[in-house]
């Protein structure tokens, strides 16, 4: 089992930072909105080597069974390693390359609600949000929030998998 997680866990760790990096190169002038959905698709992208792992072990290493615990586990630990490498990815763009990313996100946020609320609300979802990011923005709490995003993600879909795949 080892083996499965490790391998296929550092394929999704690759992939991740592959795609990640590629969205970075080809994504710069998209809205937050686009690359959102680019930042989504990488991590199901990613995550899909849960699927193939568990496939891998079942077939590969335990002659064709595996119990819905022990798929659901391999999902999980690949996930962890996935979710390692977006969470390494994003510490390195917004603690490097782009280390501006919270008061850009925290400005282009600003911009959006003005279009969309004024008065005393405007005002309060003003405080709000700059509160959020003085308190939140960091480069380390971001990276641990992508962390936590890829490991729901993935939590989901070696749930789904466990079921698809297992066999006693």
């Amino acid at each position: 089992m080892k083996q499965t997680v490790l391998k296929y866990g550092l394929y999704g760790f690759i992939i991740a930072i592959l795609l990640f990096l590629v969205a970075l190169v080809f994504g710069k002038e998209l809205n937050y909105s686009s690359q959102e959905i680019i930042g989504y698709a990488t991590m199901v992208a990613s995550l899909s080597f849960v699927f193939f792992g568990i496939k891998h072990y079942r077939d590969n290493v335990n002659n064709g069974l595996v119990t819905f615990g022990k798929a659901l586990l391999i999902g999980v630990l690949i996930s962890v390693l996935v979710g390692l490498g977006i969470g390494i990815a994003d510490y390195i763009y917004t603690k490097v390359i782009n280390p501006n990313f919270s008061q850009e996100f925290l400005e282009t946020s600003i911009s959006n609600l003005e279009t969309t609320v004024s008065g005393k609300e405007l005002e309060s979802k003003k405080k709000e949000l700059i509160t959020y990011m003085n308190n939140y923005g960091s480069s380390e709490f971001l990276a641990f929030i992508m962390f936590s995003t890829v490991l729901i993600i993935g939590f989901i879909i070696s749930l789904i998998s466990a079921l698809i795949l297992q066999r006693k």
